[in-house]
């Protein structure tokens, strides 16, 4: 068995390493914070504002009504006609590249900023 051939300081040294890769996960792997909203109803663009301004923004779709909250810095889904209510539980948004989907009622709203974190790459 390959466990009869660690030493104390190999173990050590593995669990410095996995720390140390804890650590450096939401240092690298996060987008900075957001300066604008983007929202989109059925694919197309319905409005792109500041998340500075506090305001509430009503997006009609097929199945009724999309309410969003902005504060500073941040934005929400409020209420959604959509059975799940999965983007409402999104909570706020505040970093760049965060996303919450109205799937059933085809609005979706985007935090966008200069550090946006990329959700791929593509050679």
């Amino acid at each position: 068995m390959w466990l009869a051939f660690l030493r104390p300081g190999d173990l050590a040294l593995m669990l410095l390493v996995a720390a140390g890769t804890a650590l450096c996960f939401p240092l690298f792997w996060q987008g900075g914070a957001g300066d604008k909203l983007v929202i989109r109803q059925e694919g197309a663009l319905f409005l792109e504002a500041d998340l500075q301004t506090p305001r509430e923004i009503r997006v009609p779709g097929p199945l009724g009504e999309t309410r969003i909250a902005v504060e500073k810095g941040r934005a929400r889904v409020v209420s959604d006609p959509g059975p799940r209510q999965y983007c409402v539980r999104q909570g706020w948004l505040s970093r760049a590249g965060e996303i919450a989907i109205c799937a059933p009622n085809r609005v979706s709203l985007v935090i966008t900023g200069k550090n946006a974190p990329y959700d791929s790459l593509n050679y």
